[in-house]
C-alpha cells in the first residue's frame, strides 16, 4: 500500500472511532436485532436454534449498512471527494481502500460479536466457529455492494434511504448462501463446503466490481 493510501486507510479508521459510528453503533444495533426475536417468537428453545442462523445474518446485514451513506457524503462535502478523484492514484483502487477501512470498522466487530449473540439464539456452541467463519466470509460482500448504493447516494436528499433500497435486493444472495452454509454446519443434511465457498466468491466478487461501479458512480454523479 502507497504512502496516501495508508494514510487515507489510517484517516477513516480514526475518524470512523472518533465519531462513533464505526464498531459500537453496529455492534448495539445487532444486538438490539437478536434480543428483539425471542421476545417475539417466545421462548421454544428449539425454534430460536432453527431460526437462529437466519437472524444472525440479517442482523449482521442490516448493522453493515449502518454508516455506509456517509462513506462518501463526509469527502464530498468537505472537498476531500474531488481532491481523491484529481490524484494521480485511480479512483477504483481508493475506494477500495475505503471499503476496507469500513469493513475493519463495522464488519470486524460484527463478526467478534456473532458468536456471543449466537448463544442468545440457542445456536449449539460446537457451530460458533463456523458462524463467525461464514460471517468473515460474506460480510466483505455486504460492504462491497454497499460502496455502490453509497458512491450512487452522494449528493441527494435521503441518501441513506436511496442507498438501502439499492442495496438490499443486491444482498439476498450473500444473505441465502451464508444461512445456508450456517446452517449446514449446525444442522446439516447438506455440506458445509459448497455455500461457504460461492458465499468467499461472492465476496472476492464483489470487492472487485464493487469499488469500479462505486467509482464510475461517483465520476457521473460529480461531473
Amino acid at each position: 500500500m502507497t504512502g496516501p493510501l495508508k494514510a487515507l486507510f489510517l484517516r477513516d479508521l480514526r475518524l470512523a472511532a472518533r465519531i462513533g459510528g464505526g464498531a459500537m453503533v453496529g455492534v448495539v444495533f445487532f444486538l438490539s436485532v437478536v434480543t428483539i426475536v425471542p421476545f417475539g417468537v417466545g421462548p421454544d428453545m428449539n425454534l430460536l436454534a432453527r431460526i437462529g442462523p437466519a437472524i444472525l445474518w440479517i442482523g449482521a446485514l442490516l448493522a453493515s449498512l449502518l454508516g455506509l451513506d456517509r462513506l462518501f457524503q463526509a469527502d464530498a462535502d468537505d472537498g476531500s471527494l474531488d481532491l481523491m478523484m484529481m490524484a494521480g492514484t485511480p479512483l477504483a483502487l481508493t475506494v477500495l481502500v475505503k471499503t476496507a477501512a469500513h469493513w475493519l470498522a463495522t464488519g470486524l466487530p460484527l463478526v467478534i460479536a456473532a458468536p456471543v449473540l449466537g448463544l442468545l439464539m440457542n445456536v449449539p456452541a460446537e457451530a460458533m466457529a463456523a458462524v463467525a467463519l461464514t460471517l468473515v466470509a460474506g460480510t466483505p460482500a455486504l460492504t462491497g455492494l454497499g460502496t455502490i448504493g453509497a458512491a450512487l447516494s452522494v449528493g441527494l436528499r435521503r441518501g441513506g434511504l436511496l442507498m438501502a433500497v439499492l442495496v438490499l435486493p443486491l444482498c439476498i444472495p450473500v444473505l441465502v448462501f451464508g444461512v445456508a452454509a450456517t446452517q449446514a454446519a449446525i444442522a446439516g443434511p447438506a455440506p458445509f463446503g459448497p455455500p461457504f465457498a460461492i458465499l468467499a466468491a461472492l465476496s472476492l466478487a464483489s470487492l472487485v466490481l464493487g469499488p469500479v461501479a462505486a467509482a464510475a458512480a461517483l465520476k457521473f454523479g460529480l461531473e
